[in-house]
């Protein structure tokens, strides 16, 4: 379906080892898995009829692999402000581990001790949102999961803590509009895989 307003496509990078054993991996410079490529390599598939004029992606060797795999590489522009979640102490760790030490966690709710917060991750989203919205023209983002789903959020006029509402798959495409015009920011489509 064609929209006249822009659509903000949001890809999830590929698997990689931490992210399928569960481990929080924010800011460690993790590879794809061969399955991690495979998949990124099957998004040029899902995404062949769409035009981006603009393509960004996390600095994280995952998302950027993962936007080359789907042959948007040419033209994809690094921002900071899209790197996952910085899980401070707890990177590496998976949310069991934690939960050891600290029962109850929550990320959405207590972020990270040496780490960034909701507020912290939707102080970016905010970056984000305000730069899509000025541009005004369909964008194509690769990221992770945890900054993806607060940009959600953010983009909705939620809480960043709301991003605990939303899941994404690895190697997912979800797209973010409008409904009758910009003043309705939507969710078009959600974790698609």
């Amino acid at each position: 379906m064609s929209h006249a307003l822009p659509e903000i496509h949001l890809v999830r990078h590929g698997q990689t080892e931490w992210s399928l054993s569960g481990k929080h991996t924010g800011r460690s410079d993790i590879p794809l898995t061969q399955a991690g490529e495979d998949a990124a390599r099957g998004l040029a598939d899902r995404m062949q009829d769409l035009t981006f004029p603009i393509v960004w992606s996390s600095p994280s060797q995952r998302a950027f692999n993962t936007c080359v795999l789907a042959g948007f590489g040419d033209r994809c522009v690094k921002k900071d402000d899209l790197a996952e979640w910085d899980y401070g102490a707890y990177e590496g760790l998976t949310t069991k581990q934690i939960l050891i030490e600290r029962p109850g966690w929550q990320l959405f709710r207590d972020g990270c001790p040496g780490g960034e917060t909701a507020v912290d991750a939707g102080a970016r989203a905010d970056r984000i949102t305000r730069e899509i919205r000025e541009i005004d023209s369909a964008v194509l983002i690769f990221s992770s999961a945890h900054f993806l789903r607060v940009l959600a959020a953010r983009w909705l006029g939620l809480p960043p803590g709301d991003g605990r509402l939303f899941v994404l798959d690895t190697a997912s495409m979800s797209v973010l509009g409008y409904e009758h015009d910009r003043t309705e920011p939507v969710i078009r489509r959600w974790n698609q895989t």
